[in-house]
């Protein structure tokens, strides 16, 4: 089985070459970088990181995550396709453990735990309460690096062209395709976005947010409120 990774990217040049240098290591068939018109230097640090690797490539799209990641599986070849976040690092044995999950036939795709990179109790906290939120409503996050079959995510449609929750649209379609694996092995993932809004605020906006959105508010309407998306 082979898995191809795809990176959404917009503005990442300081984080971006941590996560690639990272995951060129793990093995993973494709790699692909998406940038939806950055106006730093991610791309070109792109194009410098992927120098000499095969199954590398960057793609231009529209801005926005779900277009970004779904011109990505286009061109993906791989048996399984992995979503990962520009500030995110993957376990070591994250391509093994994608195959693993994927060998049950009833699994459609997954997810894995997610703890932060800061020693702030804060943090645990709130990688705790997502990771035990995700098992138990077999809802995933895009911060948990989701995993899936291509065919069935082509099946799906990929992810629908929303500016705000689609990791959580598409996981809800996700289920009802298959099981979804639940990963106890966790990437690493920044807390930049927590750090920078405060804990409580971030988390006050995300519960709303989340709550508007399973009252059946528009993601459209969701992301007037939403100063910072990405």
């Amino acid at each position: 089985m082979t898995i191809s990774v795809v990176i959404p990217t917009l503005n990442e040049e300081a984080i971006l070459p941590k996560t690639l240098c990272h995951t060129l290591t793990l093995g993973f068939e494709e790699i692909v970088v998406v940038d939806g018109g950055s106006l730093d230097h991610t791309v070109a640090l792109s194009k410098t990181l992927f120098t000499g690797s095969p199954g590398t490539r960057i793609l231009t799209a529209p801005p926005g995550r779900a277009r970004q990641m779904n011109e990505g599986a286009k061109v993906c070849q791989g048996d399984g396709l992995l979503f990962l976040h520009a500030d995110t690092l993957l376990p070591a044995d994250a391509k093994q453990l994608v195959i693993e999950a994927l060998a049950d036939p009833r699994v459609a795709g997954g997810r894995f735990d997610v703890q932060f990179d800061s020693s702030s109790p804060w943090a645990g906290i709130i990688s705790t309460l997502m990771n035990l939120r995700s098992r138990w409503t077999g809802i995933a996050t895009g911060d948990q690096a989701i995993f899936v079959r291509r065919r069935v995510f082509e099946r799906l449609g990929g992810f629908s062209d929303i500016p705000l929750m689609e990791d959580i649209e598409f996981s809800r379609r996700l289920k009802r395709a298959g099981r979804l694996a639940a990963l106890r092995q966790p990437v690493i993932t920044s807390f930049r976005r927590w750090e920078r809004q405060g804990p409580l605020r971030t988390i006050g906006l995300m519960w709303t947010l989340r709550l508007l959105y399973w009252l059946g508010v528009s993601p459209h309407r969701l992301s007037q409120f939403y100063a910072v998306i990405r």
